[in-house]
């Protein structure tokens, strides 16, 4: 049978990155479901470099992402992963806006970023001529990368330096044993001393299959993105975003550049009929259910029913979509957009319906559960993973 000081479930960003923190310290091995790593929400997302300007200040979010920025921009060039340092623009797009615009400026600065600039209509567009705004911030600290690129990376490094990464290897539960635990995978047991569960869309799930009430259900919403033709990419040449609703944790539909050409427009935020569910018509029995008898799913959704409609009606209509486009850049046209991919974020509801705004991470006897870890996990996926990797080797002892 396999032994390892600690087994990590989950090969996303966050899972390979405690890994690569334990390397030196524990013996480690990590298992995932698919394939391959990170073919879930690391290998789904716009790939940006998340600065920190939205996160309250003393969060655990605003913390590890600032550390875990710096952090990834140096193992991006240590390791010869194309990535861009390009900034972005957050555009208030009427008079309304500019007291949360205002707000963004005083988080970001709290949050120690000194790439802020306060914009003007006319100095934004000097910077993006096609943008509409009458003010704006550019933060020089976003950036834009391959998420599965890094993570492939991360992959290899555990592999190199003793760990190992264990693919096609679904966790099916656990077995607590006096000096640790054993763990059933599809690819034979395991034997561990500690378990680290990163399983994201299924983080609550591999919690409860571990004995441990997770205190939070895991929702599914899709984002759906298109991209602009090549003739239209002209319009943007930064990342381009409106100023975000602060009661919810996503931040509206946006234009991002990438890594690797072209510009991405999106995503907007669904509810998913599936954990796995990229397309609309994707849907499962059981995760439906879970939903229909889950008290924090419907408390949620009475509480942003009209937002939720909204969303609902921008993913069945392209014009809608279009049109919100068309609040950043007027000069979109319908004919511009082509369908691109969708992400499925894991997003923690609390029992009385509150949508798990920071990271949330339970631990248990010879375990440590992450159930919630939003953006910017993917930028922090270091800091974070150190963070986790202190928690687990505190309960090694």
């Amino acid at each position: 049978m396999h032994t390892t000081d600690v087994l990590i479930v989950g090969g996303g960003i966050v899972g390979l990155g405690t890994a690569l923190a334990l390397t030196d310290r524990a013996s480690v091995t990590v298992i995932e479901t698919e394939q391959h790593v990170a073919q879930h929400q690391t290998g789904h997302n716009s790939g940006v470099i998340h600065s920190g300007l939205y996160y309250k200040p003393g969060s655990a979010k605003a913390r590890t992402c600032a550390e875990g920025r710096e952090l990834l921009y140096r193992f991006c060039a240590e390791n010869s992963i194309p990535h861009d340092r390009c900034g972005k623009l957050v555009v208030a797009t009427d008079a309304s806006e500019l007291p949360a615009l205002d707000e963004l400026e005083r988080r970001g600065a709290a949050n120690g970023l000194r790439g802020i600039t306060r914009l003007t209509g006319d100095q934004l567009r000097a910077i993006e001529p096609h943008v509409r705004g009458v003010a704006g911030l550019r933060v020089a600290e976003t950036g834009i990368v391959n998420y599965k690129t890094v993570a492939e990376a991360y992959a290899r490094k555990i592999t190199a330096a003793g760990g190992a990464v264990r693919t096609g290897a679904k966790f099916l539960g656990c077995k607590p044993e006096p000096d640790g635990l054993t763990a059933e995978t599809t690819a034979g047991p395991l034997r561990a001393k500690l378990l680290v569960n990163c399983a994201g869309l299924y983080s609550d799930r591999v919690a409860r299959l571990c004995g441990v009430e997770p205190g939070v259900r895991i929702v599914p919403f899709r984002g759906e993105y298109y991209e602009l033709k090549p003739r239209a990419e002209h319009l943007c040449r930064h990342l381009i975003y409106p100023v975000p609703d602060a009661r919810l944790p996503f931040l509206g539909v946006h234009f991002t550049r990438m890594i690797g050409g072209g510009v991405e427009c999106g995503p907007n935020a669904v509810l998913a009929f599936r954990r796995e569910g990229y397309r609309v018509r994707d849907a499962s029995a059981r995760d439906l259910w879970e939903l229909a008898t889950s008290p924090g799913f419907w408390k949620m959704s009475r509480r942003f029913w009209w937002t939720g409609l909204n969303e609902m009606y921008r993913s069945l209509s392209r014009r809608a979509f279009w049109h919100a486009l068309q609040k950043l850049i007027p000069e979109v046209s319908f004919h511009d957009l082509t369908p691109a991919g969708a992400g499925v974020r894991a997003q923690a509801v609390a029992p009385d319906g509150k949508l798990v705004d920071d990271f949330f991470i339970r631990q248990a006897p010879r375990m440590v559960h992450v159930l919630n870890a939003p953006s910017p996990a993917a930028t922090a996926s270091l800091s974070i993973g150190r963070s986790i990797a202190e928690m687990a080797l505190k309960e090694l002892g």
